[in-house]
């Protein structure tokens, strides 16, 4: 079995995102190229990579990454993409086991996640309220499509929405992207989140984002005119769907514009949400199913980010931490 059948495989059947799929093809490329350059290819290329496929060349492989200085969390992801690429293989009879799991992996430094404070995300979503409005959609409508003001008015409210959304559901940019107007419950006021794995959850929108949708399904009317439900929830001036780059770029614009520090991406907004919704007490099983983690495992990350403020918390304000501080 080829690695473009195994490429096809996640993207028809395990649904990975595009990038997921880009970077596996990258790493299983970069390990044939390996492969092929230690000498022992032959004319059958899909037998020779086969037979790379055991624990001692793989553990080469590894080291010979970590020689070329890569971080131990990007060999991290090359040894999973063969990892994923052998459990294919074992599915199709072309191997009796995995052999990744016979390899060690390097120790990867554990990075807490990045996130915005409550404040800051307030903060910003009262100043950015404006543009959300019923005043600037009257104004919006009442102008001719490609209008430049129009134009102006509708990218605003597109790139707000953007970041109300993934801040209010923790949902990931590609979920984004792939919404449908279909999977908007007006009445329910839920949100039906197509995730990975292509698995459906059922996410609750509280009534201001709600409204802030049906808001700007009404400045999208006016601008292309009326969709149908399987059009994409949301959609570029033009009409068009989004794309990756458009949400990454569409982020940065609006945080960058208030003045909210760090990085900033649409992977920060959703571990600002689960951070937030566990610092006010909510269910560790409950921030899984709507983040969509596959295990409880991924959700437990974000304990660690209560903990390391209640540490500095305590250090600051404990009697005899600050005693202990002023002796060293």
């Amino acid at each position: 079995m080829t690695i473009e059948q195994y490429i096809a495989y996640i993207r028809d059947v395990r649904r990975y995102s595009p990038r997921t799929q880009a970077l596996y093809r990258e790493a299983l490329e970069g390990f044939a190229q390996w492969a092929e350059m230690s000498g022992q290819a032959g004319h059958d290329v899909m037998a020779d990579l086969i037979g790379h496929l055991i624990p001692s060349r793989l553990r080469e492989y590894e080291a010979h990454l970590m020689e070329r200085g890569l971080k131990p969390r990007t060999v991290h992801l090359h040894m999973s993409a063969l990892s994923g690429y052998c459990n294919f293989l074992v599915k199709e009879g072309e191997l009796k086991s995995n052999p990744v799991r016979g390899v060690k992996r390097p120790k990867m430094e554990k990075r807490l996640p990045e996130y915005y404070t409550e404040k800051s995300m307030e903060e910003y979503l009262a100043a950015s309220a404006h543009a959300a409005g019923q005043e600037e959609l009257a104004i919006l409508q009442s102008l001719k499509p490609g209008d430049r003001l129009a134009s102006e008015l509708y990218n605003r409210r597109l790139r707000r929405l953007i970041v109300s959304l993934l801040y209010a559901t923790g949902i990931r940019r590609a979920e984004l992207i792939g919404l449908q107007r279909k999977q908007l419950d007006r009445e329910r006021k839920t949100l039906r989140v197509r995730g990975k794995g292509d698995k459906m959850r059922e996410i609750p929108l509280i009534a201001s984002v709600l409204e802030e949708i049906l808001l700007y399904l009404q400045a999208a009317k006016s601008m292309v005119g009326e969709g149908t439900p399987e059009s994409p929830l949301l959609i570029t001036e033009k009409g068009n769907p989004l794309y990756p780059e458009y949400v990454d770029r569409a982020v940065k614009a609006e945080l960058d514009g208030y003045g909210i520090t760090g990085r900033k991406s649409p992977h920060v907004l959703r571990h600002s949400l689960a951070t937030a919704l566990l610092d006010e007490g909510a269910d560790l099983n409950a921030i899984k199913q709507m983040l969509g983690h596959s295990s409880l495992a991924a959700t437990e990350v974000y304990t660690h980010n209560s903990i390391e403020r209640l540490k500095a918390q305590y250090m600051n304000a404990h009697p005899r931490a600050k005693n202990e501080e002023s002796h060293d």
